[in-house]
């Protein structure tokens, strides 16, 4: 980042978190209601996930031979989904379900999610353990 791009970004964060402050103290002395801090949260949780989403996007186009780790990254996210998806079930008779008032559909999407979550945990453990053996045989 350049040092021009790294001032403006301080100070903009800078600016808002000032903003935040004087907001909250505002708050606290019952001068706002709270519908203004609600739609002051709403509005940074959106400029954080356009920011979430666009940086990367600009750095894929400034590099595009380092985007194709990214593509595969994401590809492998996806088949481990997928995995995760078809190995996912119900687990609930439909009287449960009524007494929970969730849908089949959304305890299949629970089960995936527990299970996609169980596969990348169990990835992680084993590349640590990769790497504190493959270490000691170098």
């Amino acid at each position: 980042m350049t040092v021009l791009a790294s001032k403006i970004l301080r100070i903009f964060l800078a600016v808002l978190l000032a903003i935040s402050a004087l907001l909250a103290l505002l708050f606290f002395l019952n001068v706002v209601s709270d519908d203004l801090l609600i739609y002051w949260g709403y509005f940074l949780v959106i400029l954080t996930a356009v920011i979430t989403i666009l940086f990367p996007i600009a750095h894929m186009i400034m590099n595009p031979k380092n985007s194709i780790k990214i593509f595969i990254g994401i590809g492998v996210m996806v088949v481990i989904a997928i995995i995760a998806y078809s190995l996912a079930t119900v687990g609930l008779s439909d009287l449960q379900l009524e007494k929970l008032g969730v849908s089949a559909g959304t305890a299949k999407y629970v089960g995936t999610g527990l299970i996609f979550t169980y596969i990348l945990a169990t990835l992680a453990v084993l590349s640590i353990v990769y790497a504190s053996i493959s270490k000691l045989f170098k």
